[in-house]
């Protein structure tokens, strides 16, 4: 097979490493894997890994993106394509329309992704037109179903993301010269909960600062680590957060981290990981590597999240948003830690490429 997989760039997050993911299973599969986008500092790593890639700005959400159509035709009968796999709505877009104007006998397959809770519009729409469409949780399948009813069920398959044992192996410890053992060291033996995430509001800063306010009242000896950068648009927020910590009397009690490049070693040092987005997530691949860690996750029943906790540690879900119930269970957590047991996990990052391939083949026959 010769499969391509569309998106807007290649630059970081959930959507840009599954690719790479795929692209690599394609390739020790045997086939050949070609990824169209604007590009970005991964390119070179696909490549290394014996990927191609075609560079063409389908990232813009303009008009003018509609130029690239033909482009991308003519790319798909040059390079012999079987499946084109769009995974943004732009890019969807362009290869949906460059797809419907090859002859049906001769073009490829056409499948898609459905990555999030996009908003609910004709432009979205475009996500559910593959001939099968893929979903990264049974929470995104029900949105489509209850959003998009025109949608035929049979087409939809549920392909949780997937987490590499290897890579995230239980009850994993970073050196004891990382910058993650130093950091924890610096705070002795405080309570430590890790809320991982890009700061913005719905990622739940403003009841993480809550839930630590409580706890110290409670006279646990608390830390909260912000671990996740904060976009240029977000900094007014960032900076409201750091005052409403020093409002909560929780200066000396909370770090900043940023934006880490060692994330897995952030939460290998932490006590618990946490969850509160308040808007639920489509998946959330970051709780699901803290609990191949073996790390406790405490996060909102709800979205992919949920799913996770079911299946894996049903102790960690809480209701969301729900500030009392975080901060019992968290005070529980803390004179008796849970043990979050390695299980035969769905969850798998060779499950979810093996399915995303076999899907490849169906459509191919």
């Amino acid at each position: 097979m010769k499969v391509v997989q569309i998106l807007p760039e290649l630059v970081s997050g959930g959507v840009e490493r599954g690719t790479l993911e795929i692209s690599r299973a394609l390739i020790a599969a045997g086939h050949d894997s070609l990824v169209i986008s604007a590009g970005g500092p991964m390119v070179e790593q696909l490549e290394q890994e014996g990927g191609q890639h075609l560079t063409l700005p389908v990232h813009k959400k303009n008009l003018q993106s509609l130029c690239q159509i033909r482009a991308l035709r003519r790319a798909l009968i040059e390079h012999n394509v079987d499946i084109i796999h769009a995974r943004s709505r732009v890019p969807a877009w362009i290869a949906y329309l460059a797809w419907k104007g090859m002859p049906k006998d001769t073009r490829p397959r056409f499948m898609t992704t459905f990555h999030g809770f996009h908003s609910v519009s004709a432009y979205s729409a475009i996500m559910t037109k593959g001939e099968r469409v893929i979903t990264v949780s049974e929470s995104v399948k029900s949105h489509i179903l209850e959003n998009y009813p025109k949608t035929a069920p049979d087409k939809l398959t549920v392909i949780h993301r997937g987490v590499s044992d290897k890579d995230y192996p239980h009850g994993y410890q970073p050196s004891a010269d990382s910058d993650a053992t130093r950091l924890r060291a610096s705070i002795q033996d405080k309570y430590l909960l890790t809320l991982p995430g890009r700061i913005t509001g719905w990622k739940g800063g403003e009841l993480f600062l809550q839930v630590l306010a409580e706890l110290k009242k409670q006279g646990i000896p608390v830390h909260g680590w912000f671990a996740g950068g904060t976009h240029a648009k977000r900094t007014k927020f960032l900076e409201e957060l750091q005052q409403q910590a020093s409002d909560l009397g929780l200066t000396e009690d909370i770090s900043f981290l940023g934006q880490r490049s060692d994330l897995k070693d952030i939460m290998a040092v932490s006590d618990v990981v946490l969850s509160l987005s308040t808007k639920e997530e489509a998946f959330g691949r970051v709780s699901l590597e803290a609990l191949r860690l073996g790390k406790p996750v405490l996060g909102f029943d709800h979205g992919g999240v949920a799913e996770q906790l079911s299946t894996l540690f049903p102790e960690g879900a809480v209701p969301p948003e729900d500030l009392n119930a975080t901060v019992s269970k968290l005070n529980s957590w803390y004179h008796q830690r849970p043990t979050v047991v390695t299980k035969e996990s769905p969850f798998t990052l060779e499950h979810m490429q093996q399915a995303v391939i076999a899907i490849y083949r169906e459509l191919i026959r």
